[in-house]
Order: structure tokens, then sequence, then C-alpha cells
């Protein structure tokens, strides 16, 4: 029996049904949003970053902020991740930002800097994937790369993206000296965070060590990281002091020719700290900028000839390779006197150098063979590490 007026009473609840759906849907929508908007509002607990410039860990109450201040020389925008456990309910109400999971399980990396930082916080097996293996020097993770643990996805400018996307990481931290290219782009459209790290601009030694907060982050590691910097910190500022006690600051000559054109570091760069806080007088020491000096052979002569020390001779070993290459190099006081030292010497097994893999995150071994070298007295019973004098 059909009842008088009951395809109207149907249709009218039909509609407040689909009504009321839409209405809480919206009202949801708004929520989250307001939810999301009050979340980005909140000022952080804490920062934990000391002395690098190029990154900052902001520490909220339920999350963390990872801002690349400085991807690449001049950048002018910055990059900005909320790292958020898997467990978090808040990753619901920030999908509209650029969240990434933590811990990460996964993770490809674009420069030997970073071997040793994963490394220190445990983290090596967490590699998956590395442009050019060969130029790895560190035997743990060498054993890894021989068991087909990490692949390698080819040069480091010009990666495999198949077999990279293939590996499915969680992240890419990678490396750029310009503006994200087509490369990059292509594997964020697959799913993959590219985050740059920025660890070689920084201007001081402590600075670049401390990017190790920045793998600590990603694996939530932040305690271990912390406490691993500040004994490097410690250190580091143990061997400064010692240094200042020093009666004599040598003059130093670092760099080499190459192409005609001396290359050595600008004063404000990474090394000229290293060579002002192992108390000697770095004759580049007053020029501007943190990158690379490119000067005339005749113009270093002029200045360096009666310098007391050559730390750095490039990839020459030995006094009669430096002479073999520039007859020039042997008219230099620092040559004649045997005062020349590298840190080309010590190598993996593939014959990559260890020390641009190793000292930025160990500047104060570093400091150390300095003043060791400079100021023996200092330092008595240390034997360098990673400066060997040309023989």
């Amino acid at each position: 029996m059909k009842l008088p007026g009951s395809n109207n009473y149907l249709n009218t609840s039909f509609f407040l049904s689909i009504f009321l759906g839409i209405f809480l849907l919206v009202l949801s929508c708004n929520k989250s949003k307001i939810e999301e908007k009050n979340i980005s509002k909140q000022s952080p607990l804490k920062t934990s970053i000391k002395y690098a410039k190029g990154f900052d860990i902001q520490i909220f109450e339920n999350y963390k902020k990872l801002i690349i201040k400085s991807p690449y020389p001049d950048a002018e925008k910055q990059q900005e991740f909320i790292l958020i456990s898997k467990n978090n309910t808040l990753k619901n109400q920030l999908k509209n930002q650029n969240t990434i999971t933590i811990p990460l399980e996964k993770i490809v990396t674009t420069s030997t800097t970073h071997i040793p930082m994963l490394e220190l916080i445990d983290e090596e097996n967490s590699l998956i994937g590395f442009p050019h293996t060969d130029y790895i020097t560190s035997v743990k993770t060498n054993k890894l790369i021989k068991n087909g643990k990490i692949k390698d996805i080819g040069n480091e400018q010009d990666f495999n993206t198949e077999v990279l996307i293939s590996l499915q990481p969680d992240a890419l931290i990678g490396f750029t000296v310009g503006n994200t290219t087509k490369m990059y782009k292509i594997i964020e459209k697959n799913g993959i965070p590219v985050i740059f790290n920025g660890d070689w601009l920084e201007e001081t030694p402590l600075g670049r060590a401390e990017w190790i907060k920045f793998f600590g982050a990603l694996f939530d590691k932040d305690k271990i990281a912390d406490s691993i910097f500040q004994e490097i910190e410690n250190k580091y500022n143990t061997a400064k002091q010692i240094a200042k006690n020093a009666k004599f600051k040598p003059s130093i000559l670092t760099g080499i020719l190459f192409k005609d054109k001396w290359n050595l570091p600008a004063g404000e760069s990474f090394t000229a700290q290293l060579f002002k806080d192992a108390n000697s007088n770095y004759l580049w020491k007053e020029t501007k900028g943190q990158g690379s000096l490119i000067l005339s052979f005749e113009s270093i002569f002029a200045k360096a000839k009666t310098a007391d020390f050559w730390i750095g001779s490039g990839y020459y070993t030995s006094l009669q390779d430096l002479s073999n290459a520039n007859i020039h190099y042997t008219e230099f006081d620092a040559f004649t006197k045997n005062k020349i030292y590298t840190f080309s010497k010590k190598t993996g097994e593939n014959g990559g150098v260890i020390y641009f893999e190793l000292a930025p995150v160990q500047p104060h071994i570093v400091l150390q063979d300095l003043i060791k070298i400079l100021h023996p007295e200092l330092l008595p019973g240390y034997q360098p590490y990673f400066i060997e004098k040309l023989e």
C-alpha cells in the first residue's frame, strides 16, 4: 500500500541527508584549515643551531621544522619541511605543507661529506644510493657497497633517475650550485622529497660540523647528534685555546696553480678560519668572500715567497711531483726549507682523499694537526692525522 505523501517525505529526507553530509564535510575542512593555521602560527619552543648559518631546526610541541636557509649560493628562497613522527595525528592536519615522516628509513645522499655524519649516528645502513660510489673512502660504507646494499646512481650532476626512483628512498639529500634542475624536479614529481644540504657553504669549521644535527633531525636522533657535536665543539675550542699560547705566528701560503692561475681560499672561508684558530698568519686573511681567490703566480710569489709554511699543495704528495709540475714552485722558501704539507696523502681504497670526506665533521682533528705543524711544542706527543709533509 502506498502512503499519502510518502514520496515527498522520502525526497525531503534524502536531500536533508545530503545537505547534512556536505555541511559536516565543509565544517570538517574548515576545522582542519583552522587547526593547520593555528599550528603554523605556533612559536617554536627552541632552536638547536649555534654556529651554522645555512640551516635551522625549530622544535615545536608536537613536531619539528627543518629550514634550509642556503640551499645553494645566493639562493632567493629557502626550503622548509615539517618533520613529524609516524603516529602523530597532526599529520592529517598538515597535508598542505611540506611534511616528511621521521625517522627516515631509506635515504640517498649526494656528497661524501654526508657519509661520516650518517656513520656517527649509526645510520649508514639507511643509505641505499649514492652517485659515483668510488668516491667514498669509508671502510664501513664501502663494505655495504660491495655487499650490494648501496646502489650507484651515476653522476652527481646527472643521476640515473630511473634507478633512483626505483629505490624509492624516503628522501634525497641533494647538492647543487644553482637553482633546482630539471633532474631534481623529476624526482620530486615522483613523490621523493629533495632536501638540499649546504654544509659546504658554511664559513666556519664548527658551522660546517654542526650539519650533523641536520641528519639527527631526519632520523629522529637529535639528542645523539647534539651530544656528538658538543664533543666536537669542546675539543675544537680546547685546541683553539691551546693555540693562543704560541709565541710566534708563522706566515701561511696555501693552494697551487691551475691553468696558470693560483687558487687559494678567501679570507672569510672555512680554511682561513682554521688557519686563524691555529694562531697563524694566513697571508690572504684580509680578503673578502667564503670561496676561492684566483690570482696570478706573480702576485702570489711577491707576497708569499718568504712564507714560513705552505699548507695544502693540492694533489701533489712529494717535492719531486711539485717541481715536475712547475719549476717555479721550487723558488718559494717553504720549498727550499722543506716546509710544505699536504692533506692528500691519506686515501681510501679507491683513491679518494680521506680529508675531503671526513674533515668537515672532524674539524678539531684538523686544528690539532695544524697546531702540531705550526707550534709543535704545544702538543707534545701528538701525531697529525690528516696533514703530512711532502718528502
